[in-house]
């Protein structure tokens, strides 16, 4: 899937609410951008680090998509952030990459920088990969 329609695969759902747009996707690497804006700041006006969970949530279950057999969903069953630095003006960086891609768990780490390349965040979190149910069909 290329970044247009991942683009379009979250039309009208948190990552385009957010500003979220999808640069790279690939099985083993998925780049997610998000420009800071007002709506996105801390009342001590830096980037929100629930933005920057966000986007490390949305680019880690869309690489799990990328990777996912056929008919299979997936949930983000944990999720852990640690948290550098405070973004505070142009567009954070999210570079996702995986740890492991299991049958039936992904792990995923996300690093989030600003544009001068200073870490502002990395998540790792685990994706569940859920085989379709025959009720599902």
């Amino acid at each position: 899937m290329n970044p247009a329609d991942v683009n379009k695969m979250w039309k009208g759902l948190l990552a385009e609410h957010l500003g979220m747009r999808f640069v790279e996707t690939g099985p083993d690497r998925v780049v997610a951008e998000l420009e800071i804006s007002d709506h996105l700041r801390t009342i001590q006006g830096r980037l929100h680090g629930g933005a920057l969970m966000a986007l490390a949530d949305a680019a880690g279950g869309t690489a799990t998509i990328l990777n996912l057999p056929e008919g299979a969903a997936t949930a983000t069953i944990e999720s852990k952030t640690n948290f550098f630095a405070a973004g505070r003006n142009g567009t954070v960086r999210a570079e996702t990459t995986p740890l492991h891609k299991g049958r039936s768990t992904m792990v995923w780490q996300t690093r989030v920088t600003d544009e001068s390349g200073k870490l502002l965040s990395l998540t790792i979190q685990t994706q569940a990969v859920l085989k379709k149910c025959p009720e599902d069909a």
